[in-house]
């Protein structure tokens, strides 16, 4: 990195680099579970997973949110020697260190069907949509403050707002390839 300079992630492109894995595997295994008629029955498992679906979400949208926000009030300028990583190589690099726990959630929740059918995956698709709904609010923070937010990558091992992380660094609106919320940008 040259003369102090640090790699740096989106802090909204983390966040919501789960939220498609645990999405789309969610809903398949609760579309799978649906037609196995389980021990409950399909009416009361979908039912059931509904229920864990909303508080899932809710759950994982607020969970440490408080955090991210003391680490935003608290944020510094990046330095000009820092390197801000691309948003394909931040989601890639999630994905892979994570591929394991998510093969293993996607086969619990289908292995929950012959128990409760659908609900399993409905709550792995309810912490997807918390994880898109977290991005989608630090990207209003970001948008209204015209910063976006970057934590060291070296930082990363507990999550974007994990113990490591004291500080994020800010730039501005224009920096980097991805939208607030870590979405693409688009051209």
């Amino acid at each position: 990195m040259g003369r102090g300079g640090q790699a740096l992630a989106r802090v909204a492109v983390v966040v919501r680099a789960g939220a498609a894995p645990l999405w789309w595997p969610g809903l398949l295994a609760a579309g799978v579970g649906a037609l196995v008629p389980g021990m409950t029955g399909r009416r009361i498992g979908l039912l059931a997973g509904a229920a864990l679906f909303l508080v899932t979400a809710a759950a994982v949208a607020l969970a440490r949110y408080g955090r991210y926000t003391r680490l935003a009030d608290g944020a510094v300028r990046a330095a000009r020697a820092d390197f801000l990583q691309d948003r394909a190589v931040t989601v890639r690099n999630w994905r892979r260190s994570r591929r394991w726990w998510l093969l293993l959630a996607f086969l619990a929740a289908l292995g929950s069907s012959f128990v409760l059918p659908g609900a399993g995956g409905l709550c792995l698709a309810g912490a997807g949509a918390g994880l898109w709904l977290k991005a989608v609010r630090l990207g209003r923070r970001e948008s209204g403050r015209e910063v976006l937010l970057w934590v060291p990558v070296d930082r990363l091992a507990k999550g974007p707002a994990g113990r490591p992380v004291e500080a994020y660094r800010i730039t501005g609106i224009a920096a980097g390839d991805a939208a607030p919320g870590g979405a693409r940008r688009r051209r």
